[in-house]
């Protein structure tokens, strides 16, 4: 599904309104509940990397759809290592939890979509003059959508994806404040949903999230 077009994946990404973030995903559901995120409209996914299975997990899921349909990445990349071999197993944006140097240079390299993690104005232009495509706010939840809007109105260049506490209630206050797209994890990836097999309240869900965020951006 590797487009080899970074501008072309950053537009899928936004096109998404919400990045959902796959923490713990296990493999005998995990391309079900894809399906089913894609059902709802959601078709950005991240696969965390401190899952054991998630270079094969990001490798099954990037191969169930073709390049039109979706776009897979992944998350809580640390180090340049990690970033690396998520690209080689079919990752088309990585996103990490911090600002690593060496993980924005190889992502560069490869010409992957890199959102490094920041919480400040000063780590959002240091990531983004290391070549990061945007940033990633986290913890999100912890300053709120005011602060969104605090970095967006001196550095409107820079866009920002705010992650962390992100849920249906509070989704479009990120999206006014500037966001260009969301990451959302337990409040899109429903653990109960997922362990009872009820794929369709997954897929509600994000019909729900996308509707939100599209009325917002109107």
């Amino acid at each position: 599904m590797v487009t080899l077009d970074s501008h072309e994946d950053m537009q899928r990404l936004v096109d998404s309104g919400v990045v959902a973030v796959m923490r713990g995903a296990d493999a005998d559901t995990i391309l079900e509940v894809a399906q089913a995120l894609h059902d709802g409209g959601v078709t950005a996914y991240e696969i965390t990397a401190d899952n054991p299975d998630a270079m094969d997990l990001i490798s099954e899921v990037s191969a169930s759809f073709s390049e039109t349909e979706a776009i897979v990445g992944a998350g809580t990349v640390l180090d340049s290592e990690t970033a690396r071999a998520s690209i080689m197993n079919g990752a088309e944006f990585v996103v990490g939890p911090s600002f690593d140097e060496g993980v924005v240079e190889t992502c560069n390299r490869y010409g992957t979509i890199v959102a490094p993690g920041i919480l400040t104005p000063t780590e959002a232009v240091d990531a983004y003059e290391a070549g990061a495509d945007l940033v990633k706010v986290f913890p999100a939840s912890v300053m709120g959508p005011k602060h969104l809007a605090s970095i967006k109105g001196p550095l409107p260049q820079i866009p920002l994806m705010p992650t962390g506490g992100i849920g249906i209630d509070n989704v479009a206050d990120y999206i006014e404040a500037g966001a260009v797209v969301v990451g959302a994890g337990s409040a899109i990836m429903d653990a109960d949903a997922i362990e009872a097999g009820d794929f369709e309240a997954i897929t509600e869900t994000a019909r729900e999230f996308t509707q939100v965020i599209e009325d917002a951006r109107e």
